[in-house]
Parts: C-alpha cells; sequence; structure tokens
C-alpha cells in the first residue's frame, strides 16, 4: 500500500515539472509571434527661430597702462631729509613728496646776490663819473680817451649785473629743485630711498613713482583685417569698449576707444589700439592682463539660435526641424558667426520654424518627439 502511494506522488510531481516547462517554451514562442511596438517618442527641448538685433564685439588681448606715471628723481645732489607722503597715497598735482637739504643751495643763492648787490654799486660810481667826465670833455678838462674808457668800464658793470641775474636764476632754480613736487594727480608707489641718505642728479634709482590709476588705458591688438571697419565706425560715433578678467567673464570696467596706433606691426600683421576707462572703481591696474571687447556695430533684425541647437556632421552644419506630427527631419544651415553663445544663421531657417534646442542625441531623421518644454528666445551677454 505505501508503495503504491509513493508511485502516485512521485509521477503528480513530475507531472508538474512537465506542465511547468512546457511554459517556459512556449513563452518566446508566443512572444516571436506577436508584432514590435514603435520606438517610444523622445523627449526635447524646442525653440523657435526669431529674429533679433545682435551687437558685433571684436576680441583681442589687452595690457592695463597708466595715462601718466613718472619715477621721482633728484635734479640736484644732496641729503634726503624727507619724504613726506605714504605709500599708497593720494597726491594731487603739486603736493610735495620729498625734500632734499637746500641749505648749501640757498647759501649760493645769497652769495650771488650779494655778488649782484657789489656789481650794482661799482656801476652807479662808474655812472656817475662817466657823467662827470662828459661834461669836462667839453670842456677840454678831461680827454676823450679817458671818456671812452668810462664808457667801457659802465657797460662792463652792467653786463656783469646781467650775469648776476643769470646766476640768481639758476640758484633759486636749484632752489626749488630740493621741493619736489607731483607733475599730476596719482598714487604713489612703493619708495625706493629712505630719508637722510644722499641722492646725486646722475644716479638712475627712483625715490619713488607716481602712477595716474583714474583715468587709465587700455592697449589691445585685433586682426588688421579689422581696422578698415573700426575707422568706418569711429566716423560715426564713438565706440565702446568692455574689459573682462582673465576668466573672460567678470566685467570690470567700461570705456571708449581712444585711436588705433598709426601703423600695422608688420610680425603679426595686427593693429594696436587704445581706449580710456575713468576706473572710479579701481578695478584695472596698470600692467594688468585683459580680454577687450570692441563693440565695432550691430547686426540688424538677424535670425539667431542657441549655439547647443547646432550640431556638426559631415556636411557641414544642421539642426532637428520639428514638423508635423512631431517628427523631425535633418534641416542644412549656414552660419555668418557665433556671437555670446548664439549663431547668427545666414540660410536654411525661416521666421517661426520649431527645432529641436536639447535631446539631439538620441535623434535621427524620422524620430517623434515628445516637446518637454519650450526654450525662450536666446540671450546674448555682454550687449
Amino acid at each position: 500500500m505505501a508503495v503504491k502511494m509513493g508511485l502516485a506522488r512521485w509521477s503528480g510531481r513530475r507531472a508538474l515539472r512537465g506542465f511547468v516547462l512546457l511554459l517556459l517554451i512556449g513563452v518566446p514562442v508566443l512572444a516571436d509571434a506577436q508584432p514590435a511596438n514603435e520606438a517610444p517618442a523622445v523627449p526635447v527641448t524646442v525653440a523657435t527661430v526669431v529674429r533679433r538685433d545682435v551687437p558685433v564685439w571684436l576680441r583681442g588681448l589687452g595690457t592695463v597702462q597708466a595715462n601718466f606715471a613718472a619715477q621721482i628723481r633728484p635734479r640736484v645732489d644732496g641729503m634726503l631729509s624727507g619724504v613726506p607722503v605714504k605709500e599708497g597715497q593720494d597726491v594731487k598735482q603739486g603736493d610735495l613728496l620729498a625734500v632734499i637739504d637746500p641749505r648749501p643751495y640757498q647759501a649760493a643763492l645769497d652769495a650771488v646776490n650779494a655778488k649782484k648787490q657789489q656789481d650794482q654799486a661799482q656801476l652807479a660810481n662808474a655812472q656817475a663819473d662817466l657823467a662827470r667826465y662828459t661834461s669836462l670833455v667839453r670842456q677840454d678838462h678831461v680827454s676823450r680817451q679817458r671818456l671812452e674808457t668810462q664808457q667801457a668800464l659802465v657797460e662792463q658793470l652792467s653786463a656783469a649785473i646781467l650775469g648776476d641775474d643769470a646766476q640768481i636764476g639758476a640758484a633759486k632754480l636749484n632752489v626749488s629743485f630740493c621741493d619736489i613736487l607731483s607733475p599730476f594727480d596719482g598714487r604713489i608707489g612703493l619708495r625706493n630711498i629712505d630719508p637722510g641718505n644722499i641722492v646725486r642728479a646722475a644716479e638712475t634709482a627712483s625715490i619713488l613713482s607716481v602712477t595716474q590709476i583714474n583715468p587709465i588705458s587700455v592697449t589691445f591688438t585685433l586682426p588688421q583685417d579689422t581696422l578698415p571697419g573700426i575707422m568706418q565706425a569711429m566716423e560715426k560715433h564713438t565706440l565702446d569698449v568692455v574689459v573682462y578678467a582673465g576668466d573672460n567673464t567678470t566685467e570690470l570696467e567700461r570705456g571708449a576707444l581712444l585711436t588705433p596706433d598709426n601703423a600695422i606691426d608688420t610680425t603679426t600683421g595686427s593693429i594696436k589700439l587704445k581706449a580710456t576707462f575713468g576706473n572710479s572703481h579701481r578695478t584695472l591696474w596698470p600692467g594688468q592682463f585683459v580680454n577687450a571687447r570692441l563693440l565695432a556695430g550691430t547686426e540688424i533684425n538677424v535670425v539667431v539660435i542657441p549655439a547647443a541647437s547646432v550640431q556638426h556632421g559631415p556636411n557641414g552644419l544642421y539642426v532637428y526641424r520639428v514638423g508635423p506630427n512631431n517628427t523631425v527631419s535633418v534641416q542644412p544651415i549656414q552660419v555668418s558667426r557665433q556671437e555670446a553663445g548664439v549663431y547668427v544663421v545666414t540660410s536654411g531657417l525661416d521666421d517661426g520654424t520649431v527645432f529641436v534646442t536639447t535631446g539631439q542625441s538620441r535623434l535621427q531623421a524620422g524620430s517623434r518627439v515628445v516637446v518637454r518644454d519650450a526654450q525662450a528666445s536666446p540671450t546674448i551677454s555682454g550687449s
């Protein structure tokens, strides 16, 4: 009896295994028999072709330069008795910067003044004698030769006084050189010579420097081919120049183009230009490297699209155009230039055309798309 029950259980388990195996074998057969589903729609972001004005920026590497810079050196020899300004101090034109001991030069001035007084006394005496000799010569009491000698002495003393005046002027100039004044408004640099040292006019070392910080200038270079357009634009209005930091993103200052240089650099084929800036916040510093952008003009009412929407193919540039039933097609385009994240399109796109801006990696001609978001018209930074 027990043997029969065991056989019955074994047979039941075997039958169940066979049924399960049959189901597993039958699944792929049924699946192969079903038709393939269509590919799902690709989510994308789209935008519509717009027209707008696009600024024409010319970019070049520039260097900040002070409008005026001076190394303050002595013009007379002597001891540097004082430097009444501090390093980094702002000064005005005519402010006292340094003092050289004036006592030797004041003594020389006093000496030439005394010499002039002596010569003036001698001249007065000679002129009195000349007047007497002139009266006596008419009475034949004095020879004409004596009269002529006295006349020469008067002229000699008169010339001596003129020489005294010249020496007095030179002595006064030396005294004035003892007070060194600022030649223009600017900022004091680091001091090189301390008070108490002997300074000489023949030395090349400067006592300190003065540099004009505001206003300030930037010189930058552009290709020579841009010069004709710049000159034509300068005849119409002042051209704006914007300078950026080394990251080419942080705006430092805005100014105006002053002038191009008077010659093209034959070694590089570039033209140097100079722009001026108010620099009221002192974001520009002499010797600083900056990225300069010159606004040469504006293209009016042109087609612009985001640079991210443009694809590069073996036959050139193209975009994915969204057509009826949300299917896309490849649309070749021609562009003139790229400006601040957008392309200026010259042909291939009409007003109102809808094109894909993001999500192109999964697209091909004929793909269906589902619009995830509509992008706003492209913005142009720095305009």
